[in-house]
């Protein structure tokens, strides 16, 4: 049997990982599994897989089942119960796993930034902030902004959002990366005041940062959640390869 990687993907850099493995070491299987959140991912190189594991304990059996060498979880930064998962997986099954997570932004000269921990508390600093607001938050979050009904809201998300949402919504469907001009653009074109984005990190969507910061617009900013305690971290692809490398399974 041929060795056999697991990459929980989504990202950018789970693409990049599984292109790098194709080319680099092509006998080893790679899949790469994706929650199924968006209607049209991206091509993968390799194997993939589409939809949940059912918890910890259902990906530790696929696991086995599929007789996976190594796991590495390139999921977003707040995918926090699918790293939690992996983690817990990868202990009961004893295999390694490492998390492929890309470092976080930090603010420069310019910036107006309000740091809160959750979208919780982005919803109640907002009112005091600005009127109209830019939500870069994903679709899944507007529940924590549905209340606040004084406030107009633009959202931007690569699928149709779900309810419940605030009453004063417009939609843009767009799925990025998007340029300093396309970000810049869209808050002067809906008079943005204040944008709201997680710590998602990387270059792909830090154009809107950039934006705000020349147009003196305020950016809430939310923290990313913990990691779980003692998991290996790597900032790129090249430190997933690095590790994979040591495990035999790729050049480094």
């Amino acid at each position: 049997m041929p060795p056999h990687i697991l990459i929980l993907g989504g990202t950018t850099e789970a693409r990049e990982l599984a292109a790098e493995m194709a080319v680099r070491r092509p006998e080893v299987r790679v899949t790469t599994s994706l929650a199924g959140r968006v209607s049209r991912p991206g091509a993968v190189a390799g194997e993939v897989r589409i939809g949940g594991f059912g918890g910890a304990e259902g990906l530790a059996e696929w696991l086995r089942e599929q007789r996976v060498d190594a796991v590495v979880d390139a999921t977003h930064p707040f995918a926090e119960s699918i790293t939690a998962n992996a983690a817990r997986a990868a202990t009961d099954t004893g295999l390694p796993v490492v998390v492929l997570r890309r470092p976080g932004w930090r603010p420069v000269p310019g910036d107006h930034w309000h740091p809160v921990a959750s979208l919780p508390e982005a919803a109640d600093l907002l009112p005091g902030l600005g009127h109209r607001i830019l939500l870069t938050t994903g679709r899944l979050g507007l529940a924590a902004f549905a209340h606040l009904s004084q406030l107009h809201f633009v959202v931007r998300s690569v699928e149709p959002p779900e309810p419940p949402m605030p009453a004063d919504v417009e939609v843009l469907l767009a799925r990025g990366p998007f340029t300093v001009a396309d970000e810049a653009a869209l808050l002067r074109e809906h008079r943005i005041d204040v944008v709201v984005t997680k710590d998602s990190g990387g270059a792909a969507t830090s154009a809107k940062l950039t934006a705000a910061r020349e147009a003196g617009v305020r950016v809430v900013v939310v923290g990313r959640p913990s990691l779980p305690e003692g998991v290996r971290v790597v900032p790129d692809v090249g430190g997933a390869l690095e590790w994979l490398g040591r495990l035999g399974f790729s050049p480094g």
